[in-house]
């Protein structure tokens, strides 16, 4: 029988972790839910003078209070621990979750693209595949086994212009799933618990299916935003431009097919459904702008690893990874020391 959740540390507190700080202080009260999180530098200093404020549509502020810490040792062991860090910096807050975790911890992997565990016990031709371009010296898997992890798939955008402030929230679905597939009762509980903290949850039979979905998405709007400075819709606007979006994409649904992850969808299709959406910046342009460091390993290089353990040509794939990688490389934005 699946333990009552009741301490739940947030690694994290920034656009998507913050929504998590908030829903969960705000609406859980009743739970008797010891809420708390993981941060450091000014974040530390904001989230415990101020705690976390939502900007809601109406320009109305709520602000949630929980306890912070930069030592996981104030925190102790956890039933959930909630990741909402960007890919580049998942290798360093490892060690943290770590220290986080007893043997029945679950670990809600919050994050865009390819996740480490992707792999492991999923079957197919890649079963067991190690991603380096996500994962290099293995310290990912080293410090957060995947029996521990429950993936998670965020649908939602939102802004944190400042430490402990988020503000223009869309959304707010989330998609749950374990690695090997199937049904949990830890990713029921979890499923249950966020719902009735104000999140929309379904719960996946298989999590990967829907992390590539998104991913089709997202790993071409994201590194194109990031190159041009265009939002979404001049993107998609541009005949040229979208055609090649579509080349990475159908090169992506082969791999997907492949390793168990068709999508039925064609890129004209998902254009649509990105365009009307309006015009907006994908995190990756807003990251550059704002000079940090792309997570474009776990949105385009871990498929070109994919593609090349499959023997398959990703011209365009690799068009694509290297001009953003450059681009990313002149601005101090991503590692000159990958290959």
């Amino acid at each position: 029988m699946q333990a009552p959740i009741k301490k739940v540390a947030i690694v994290g507190v920034g656009a998507v972790g913050g929504v998590f700080a908030h829903f969960m202080g705000a609406n859980l009260a009743s739970q008797n839910i010891e809420l708390s999180a993981i941060a450091t530098g000014k974040t530390l200093e904001t989230l415990r003078a101020e705690g976390v404020t939502l900007i809601d549509s109406a320009g109305e502020a709520h602000t949630t209070k929980l306890k912070v810490s930069d030592n996981p040792a104030d925190l102790g062991p956890q039933d959930l621990v909630i990741v909402a860090v960007k890919g580049p910096a998942v290798q360093s807050v490892a060690p943290i979750v770590r220290a986080l975790l007893a043997p029945h911890t679950t670990v809600l992997v919050a994050m865009n693209g390819v996740p480490w565990w992707f792999f492991d016990g999923f079957g197919g031709e890649c079963e067991g595949l190690a991603l380096a371009a996500v994962d290099p010296n293995g310290v990912i898997a080293e410090n957060i086994p995947t029996a521990h992890v429950l993936g998670c798939v965020v649908h939602l955008s939102s802004q944190s212009p400042r430490s402990g402030r988020i503000e223009q929230l869309k959304g707010k679905q989330l998609i749950l799933g374990e690695p090997s597939g199937g049904a949990s009762d830890r990713a029921n509980a979890v499923a249950a618990l966020l719902n009735e903290a104000g999140f929309e949850v379904k719960v996946s039979a298989q999590i990967q299916q829907d992390i590539w979905f998104k991913l089709w998405g997202n790993m071409t709007m994201n590194p194109v935003s990031a190159i041009t400075g265009a939002p979404c819709d001049q993107i998609l606007d541009d005949a040229l431009v979208r055609s090649f979006c579509s080349a990475v994409m159908l090169e992506a649904q082969a791999i997907g097919h492949r390793i168990g992850c068709a999508i039925a969808q064609n890129p004209e299709d998902r254009h649509g459904v990105t365009r009307r959406l309006g015009s907006f910046k994908t995190s990756m342009l807003q990251d550059v702008e704002n000079g940090r460091s792309i997570e474009l390993d776990n949105l385009v290089s871990a498929v070109r690893d994919m593609g090349q353990h499959l023997k398959l040509a990703t011209p365009n794939i690799d068009a694509l990874l290297g001009l953003t990688r450059l681009m990313a490389r002149v601005r101090g934005l991503y590692p000159k020391v990958h290959a």
